[in-house]
């Protein structure tokens, strides 16, 4: 099937890409002149395991080809992706600027029937709204159906989810634009559920908003369990082993970040206040996650008293492991504050550094591996869960620190193997590990 995507942010190039290896033709848009002429040549603006080859291969294949040009792009398209950003507001509600544009955009150039299907996240009520602007702006008489067909990619595994995702939600009013649909996803071979345009619209909000939900649970577990001398990871796995409850989003750890749930759990609580209802839980959630990402200071400062010229290394800069995306990422509420309390800081991350320079404060220095951040330092701060930073031999804390302070915002190493060395651990809801101080 003939395919466009307006968009090649993240999720419309990852949705591109994946529709061009089951076998159709799909074209992405975009107005960054500059990324089109990178992503032609196969170079992604972003990094993703995966994504790289995946595109080059369907590009070679001749099943994936990218343009600026609205009119080339749509030409004989018969489904029309609408993958977009919807930035957030100051009030915390999504944006639809972009939105509109591609609706005005697709009503220019669109010259037959055609399938639109919006994959951006957008507030309940905003397909109806892009029908109306484009049925006002038609150029031909066309006929359009609209589909809601939100995302549920995961960052760092976006690939995986989209070839072997839990489900596809395809939101229409119409039989044959859903049927339509149900052949574009046929070869993903997963699990379809249909629905109306609203219910898909609020599906995408309504799960992230869940997991958000569990996140900021467990963490206020586990400050309950560090002041009861309980395990967090104990608790967790004793709760996930309830199957109404399950163990994902049970991790305890410094909040979470990203582009997904601090931007869709605001627009919710921002829907919710529209139609006059107080959505106080969700609030909360919010309010703990913030606060959740100054964890680390907060302890290191009761643990150790006053952190004012001391020198520290940050480990891992990206607001999760296998994407170097710094939005909302806690690094850069922890980084801010110590360089404003007076500390000298060096940072590690695999990848995200070069994105890091754009939010991080100038003062920090970056360096190229965990030695060198963790050289001469008097503590360390763990920041994102990376597989380089979990499988770092402790041993090399004890040669290159000062002195072998730890705090620990992802639990990455068990609290058994770090007492077989000198070092101070703390980590988050789980007993702190203090070596015995030789007095002299």
């Amino acid at each position: 099937m003939k395919i466009s995507i307006f968009g090649t942010g993240y999720v419309g190039l990852v949705t591109g890409v994946c529709l061009s290896h089951i076998g159709h033709e799909v074209t992405c848009i975009d107005i960054d002149k500059e990324k089109i002429e990178k992503l032609k040549k196969g170079i992604s603006p972003m990094y993703e395991p995966g994504l790289d080859e995946l595109m080059a291969k369907n590009i070679n294949e001749r099943r994936l080809h990218f343009t600026t040009d609205c009119k080339k792009g749509l030409e004989n398209a018969e489904v029309i992706y609408i993958a977009v950003g919807t930035p957030q507001r100051s009030d915390g509600s999504a944006d639809l600027k972009y939105i509109e544009q591609v609706a005005l955009n697709i009503a220019k150039n669109l010259t037959n029937d055609a399938v639109i299907v919006v994959k951006s996240t957008v507030p309940v009520g905003t397909n109806n709204y892009v029908k109306s602007v484009i049925e006002a702006n038609l150029i031909k008489n066309v006929h359009i159906s609209m589909v809601s067909n939100p995302e549920f990619l995961r960052e760092g595994s976006a690939i995986h989810d989209s070839l072997k995702g839990d489900r596809i939600v395809i939101g229409t009013e119409e039989r044959d634009a859903a049927d339509i649909m149900q052949s574009v996803n046929q070869a993903f071979n997963i699990p379809i559920f249909k629905t109306d345009i609203k219910s898909a619209e609020m599906i995408k909000y309504a799960s992230n908003a869940f997991l958000a939900t569990k996140i900021s649970f467990i963490n206020e577990i586990s400050t309950i369990c560090e002041k009861l001398d309980a395990n967090i990871e104990q608790v967790a796995e004793g709760m996930g082993l309830d199957q109404r409850i399950g163990p994902q989003f049970l991790k305890a750890g410094i909040g979470y970040g990203g582009s997904c749930f601090p931007k869709d759990t605001q627009a919710l609580v921002q829907m919710a206040g529209n139609i006059q209802h107080d959505f106080d839980l969700l609030k909360s959630v919010i309010d703990i996650n913030n606060k959740q990402k100054s964890y680390l200071i907060e302890k290191a400062n009761q643990t150790l008293g006053s952190l004012k010229n001391k020198n520290i290394g940050i480990l891992g800069l990206s607001f999760k492991p296998n994407t170097d995306d710094m939005r909302e990422a806690a690094s850069i509420v922890i980084i801010q504050q110590l360089i404003k309390e007076g500390m000298n800081i060096k940072v590690y991350d695999p990848i995200a550094m070069e994105n890091a320079r754009e939010v991080l404060p100038s003062q920090v220095k970056y360096v190229n591996s965990i030695d060198q951040a963790i050289q001469d330092t008097d503590l360390v701060f763990i920041v994102t869960e990376w597989d380089e930073i979990r499988n770092y031999p402790l041993e090399k804390y004890t040669h290159f620190m000062k002195e072998a302070i730890i705090f620990d915002g992802r639990n990455c190493y068990d609290l058994e193997i770090v007492k077989q060395f000198e070092i101070d651990y703390y980590s988050v809801g789980r007993p702190s590990i203090i070596k015995e101080k030789i007095l002299i």
